[in-house]
């Protein structure tokens, strides 16, 4: 049996989610709408054979969003700018399920996964910012239950687009003047609860048939998705326990829904802070929770509640009761500020500077994180992790001195063998639904 390896992506943010990376001297100002600087962070996790980069997204911002949220760039055309500029790692963005339309996001993925030879990647979201809805012309907020059952549909539909054409539709026969074989292109012709779509796509399937779908929920319905849909997942789990019980439960829910657990691949995200020793690098941590700004991080923690101005409650007071707040936005985020905040019985000021910038558990010499992310991999609680990638001295450090203790111990690859996302991945290409031949396979040619 082939050993087990270690996945791994790279979250690119520009000037950073948080509302004080920005300041960092390495990081340009402009960062987040600067293509150059997205192409050398993109080239420096495909130089290390990096799974993918991650774009995340969403729809709405305020005044006292983060430098990120402000001002950057579109996802899908931010990664087809990638696509030219990289041959082989992932590229992977969010869209929402909430406010698009099925047939233009299976254009647009299509057209993302054509443009990098089969190397892209969709991140459903349903939109946990109630604000958005304002951008869309609704006057509330879809419900969380609708915008999950909306987000199974939508996602079933876009699926359907990418099978409109079987794989040897086009036979491009110049001599017969023959463009196409008309009987396998397919009209989708579906009809549902939120969407009608006649179809077909008009764009054939890439070297990897279909996209990966990722997904990042973590409440109930989010889980629900997950185990229906998802490929990856970029879960958000806090500590070791919740995420050996998240990975249970998933990979459980996955067999029940009838799917190969194996092919449902867990990716939290990590913010690792590296040093030369232990001590150092958690002086490093200190250091930077010393210098957070105590009314930015009620902001930032304010966000999963639809940005709860939290700045209205006595800092030093038990963390305020607040009902079923945060269960139309964010919800597994909410409930686990909530349920930590409860269990820990933290003030409000101390859940701020607890969640009010990154949380890491990979802190320490390049020998501990490894050992950390070693352990967390084989004691079931990942399949790899979404790596944030900050300051560029710091992604070097990763890359330079972590990565060589994880190949050494054979858990992550020195070279790609693959030129998919789902071949990095060791995903199965999708048949198409409509025939059953020919079929590619993961280095991008075709099997009968």
């Amino acid at each position: 049996m082939t050993q087990r390896k270690l996945h791994l992506g790279a979250i690119l943010t520009g000037v950073g989610t948080t509302q004080h990376e920005w300041l960092h001297p390495e990081i340009p100002g402009d960062a987040s709408i600067d293509i150059d600087w997205y192409k050398q962070q993109a080239r420096a996790a495909e130089a290390a054979k990096f799974d993918f980069v991650f774009i995340v997204d969403s729809p709405y911002i305020t005044p006292e969003s983060a430098p990120h949220f402000l001002n950057r760039l579109e996802p899908l055309t931010l990664l087809s700018a990638l696509a030219g500029a990289t041959e082989r790692i992932g590229l992977v963005a969010t869209l929402t399920t909430s406010y698009t339309e099925p047939f233009n996001v299976a254009r647009q993925f299509a057209s993302l996964d054509q443009i990098s030879h089969g190397r892209a990647g969709w991140n459903v979201v349903t939109t946990g910012l109630e604000g958005a809805a304002g951008n869309f012309g609704r006057e509330q907020h879809i419900d969380h239950g609708e915008r999950y059952r909306r987000a199974h549909e939508h996602v079933a539909v876009v699926q359907g687009l990418w099978d409109s054409y079987e794989d040897d539709a086009f036979p491009r026969d110049k001599a017969n003047k023959r463009f196409l074989t008309a009987s396998k292109q397919h009209r989708l012709d579906h009809q549902g609860e939120f969407f009608s779509v006649t179809g077909p796509l008009n764009i054939s399937r890439s070297p990897q048939g279909q996209p990966v779908i990722f997904q990042a929920g973590i409440s109930e319905s989010g889980r629900g998705l997950a185990a229906q849909i998802a490929e990856g997942i970029f879960a958000g789990v806090d500590n070791f326990e919740d995420a050996v019980e998240y990975y249970a439960d998933i990979k459980r829910r996955t067999a029940e829904a009838g799917r190969n657990p194996d092919h449902v691949l867990l990716f939290p995200g990590i913010d690792p802070i590296i040093a030369d020793t232990d001590e150092q690098a958690q002086a490093i941590e200190r250091e930077r929770k010393g210098e957070l700004d105590l009314h930015k991080a009620l902001v930032q923690l304010g966000r999963p509640f639809s940005y709860h101005d939290f700045s209205q409650y006595d800092l030093d007071a038990p963390f305020p009761q607040l009902g079923d707040l945060g269960s139309n936005g964010y919800r597994g985020h909410a409930e686990r500020i909530k349920r930590v905040a409860a269990d820990q019985n933290l003030t409000l000021r101390q859940a701020a500077l607890r969640f009010g910038q990154p949380y890491s558990n990979f802190v320490g010499s390049p020998l501990t994180v490894a050992n950390e992310i070693e352990r967390w991999f084989r004691e079931g609680a990942v399949d790899g992790f979404n790596i944030h990638l900050g300051a560029p001295s710091d992604f070097t450090r990763f890359t330079n001195e972590v990565l060589p203790i994880l190949r050494e111990r054979g858990l992550f690859r020195s070279e790609y063998e693959a030129r998919t996302l789902r071949g990095h991945l060791g995903l199965e290409v999708p048949q198409n639904r409509h025939a059953s031949s020919p079929q590619h396979t993961n280095d991008g040619s075709f099997v009968i």
